[in-house]
């Protein structure tokens, strides 16, 4: 079932829950059912993540927010953003101990979801508070961002609906089978992955390098290194300056790049591919060879076995040839 329920319209905030009242209602008849029926048991840390399809909404997300939070992360395996927040936001989920649930949902596999909460780019993070749902955020955001938005949707569950979370059984996944042996290359790009969670772009440029430097082909290594790279191009740049210098100088090859990054790192993947290869188009020489340049590594980003990389290819060798 799609939440038909569900109108995006008019949430400003995350104070700003819709039909309060009556979710709220809802949401204490849900619970005083669970307590009638024993109550719920605790739950092992790993069930804190669940996938989730368009069957299974209205059981997983719906009836699940009449008793905690479920924040719903969209992405895609083709989107090299989502592939860093996503671990990010399930450590959070199993930090935060039971205070809220995250829900994932594939977009290529549950198109008619991604229509109904209106979601233009992903990675996109929404959340469903007693069956009301309210945009969180969307593109690459840093943990302490992320922390500060988790932090200000459990006090709204807990204020405006009671929501206290669900219990966790810490010991539950004791029993759980052992983790496949390290890999050669495993500590490596663990520590690449440690560095991008505590914002050491650097290190973690370093560490996929080291990967690199032994195995040139490394496909985790090579996807994980420009994904990096990128987040290092547009960490200091101010998204508001770069797009009005971008609209204002459409021949500056410059703020085309710096433009082009920020659409890519907001999950904009056609809109950054498609201008940079209107870049090459319109221009020649030196200029034309960095546009080149940058899109071919922007395509190391996604990967070359999307089709929306495949397209800009074909675009980009009508605008060369």
């Amino acid at each position: 079932m799609q939440p038909r329920n569900m109108s995006m319209s008019g949430v400003v905030d995350l104070a700003a829950v819709k039909a309060a009242g009556e979710a709220k209602a809802k949401a204490e008849q849900v619970r005083a059912e669970a307590v009638r029926q024993g109550g719920s048991a605790a739950v092992p840390p790993s069930a804190l993540v669940i996938d989730v399809d368009e069957a299974g909404f209205e059981r997983d997300v719906l009836q699940r927010s009449a008793e905690v939070p479920v924040v719903l992360d969209f992405w895609a395996e083709w989107c090299e953003p989502c592939k860093q927040l996503g671990p990010l936001l399930e450590r959070l989920a199993v930090e935060y101990n039971g205070r809220f649930l995250l829900a994932k949902i594939d977009v290529d596999a549950n198109q008619m979801l991604m229509q109904q909460f209106g979601i233009q780019g992903i990675p996109a993070v929404f959340a469903v508070v007693a069956g009301q749902a309210l945009p969180l955020f969307q593109g690459a955001v840093p943990e302490a961002q992320i922390r500060e938005t988790l932090d200000q949707l459990i006090q709204v569950g807990e204020e405006r609906f009671g929501l206290t979370g669900i219990a966790v059984d810490a010991d539950a996944d004791a029993s759980a089978p052992a983790e496949r042996p390290a890999g050669p290359y495993d500590a490596l790009l663990e520590a690449a992955m440690s560095a991008l969670d505590a914002g050491d772009l650097a290190g973690a440029v370093q560490a996929y390098k080291n990967v690199l430097a032994d195995d040139p082909a490394h496909p985790e290594a090579k996807l994980g290194l420009a994904q990096a790279e990128l987040l290092t191009r547009v960490q200091d740049l101010d998204p508001g300056a770069v797009r009005r210098s971008a609209a204002d100088n459409p021949a500056d090859v410059t703020a085309q790049i710096a433009a082009a990054d920020l659409d890519l790192v907001g999950g904009h993947v056609q809109d950054a591919f498609g201008r940079l290869v209107e870049t090459v188009r319109r221009t020649a020489g030196e200029d034309r060879n960095a546009a080149r340049l940058r899109l071919l590594e922007l395509f190391e980003v996604i990967g070359s076995d999307d089709p929306r990389v495949t397209a800009a290819r074909q675009a980009l060798a009508r605008v060369l040839f």
